[in-house]
């Protein structure tokens, strides 16, 4: 069944917070096909990309956020 947005974004921090990376990016990617204009799912992102190393996706990602939100002030 399908997950909610908040529930794949509390995985996904848990994760995070283990240093799961590539989980925490996969429950993120998950939330964002539910809702493509959250500004803070694309943070989420862009944090987990960025502990990956993944830099120029996780620039991608902040400044998505930013265009959907300019005055966004969690957008690294």
């Amino acid at each position: 069944m399908n997950q909610t947005k908040e529930k794949l974004v509390s995985k996904g921090q848990s994760f995070m917070s283990e240093g799961k990376f590539e989980d925490a990016l996969s429950a993120f990617e998950q939330a964002l096909l539910l809702n493509q204009d959250d500004p803070d799912l694309w943070n989420y992102k862009g944090v987990a990309l960025r502990s990956l190393g993944r830099y120029d996706e996780s620039v991608r990602c902040f400044n998505r956020s930013l265009e959907i939100d300019p005055r966004d002030k969690r957008a690294s």
